[in-house]
């Protein structure tokens, strides 16, 4: 009998899975409050210190857990360290200093670092994505009243 324990694969974290899970459900938190709360009412004292401290601890694990955590997998459970090198699929990144042809030589340290800047690029544009919704929700469009070819609007007064 074979048994497989997915959650000890390679590419499997638990901090780093649990990290991302727990970061998207307070974020729809923020979502499904901002659905429900009239948007004319203005907060208390108390909802607004309790929202600066949610918003504070999304922010938390949102950009220091999850970098740190991928930090972590990356290091430790794919080995990517400054000491292994890329060559890349057929050796298309090997460096010049190893009789390649690649002009730099590229670690895996720096495709840890290059995807924790991605991470970061991510979660900023989530983060002012959801401050803009957050602003504009219960906004209406107005609706275009038709205009005659001098730009008058074409409406009775009744």
């Amino acid at each position: 009998m074979l048994a497989i324990d997915i959650l000890r694969w390679p590419g499997m974290n638990q901090a780093l899975i649990a990290s991302i899970t727990f970061t998207a459900v307070l974020a729809y938190g923020v979502v499904w409050v901002g659905k429900r709360r009239p948007v004319d009412r203005t907060a208390t004292w108390g909802e607004a210190m309790f929202g600066s401290v949610y918003v504070f601890g999304v922010m938390f694990v949102a950009f220091g857990v999850i970098p740190h955590q991928f930090i972590e997998h990356a290091d430790k459970n794919l080995g990517w360290r400054k000491d292994k090198l890329l060559f890349g699929p057929f050796d298309l990144l090997k460096p010049q200093a190893y009789g390649g042809q690649f002009p730099f030589t590229l670690s895996y340290e720096a495709i840890r670092d290059t995807v924790v800047l991605v991470i970061h690029v991510v979660l900023v544009t989530v983060m002012v994505l959801m401050f803009n919704w957050w602003q504009k929700r219960g906004e209406v469009k107005p609706k275009a009243i038709a205009t005659s070819t001098y730009g008058r609007p074409l409406v009775r007064k009744g």
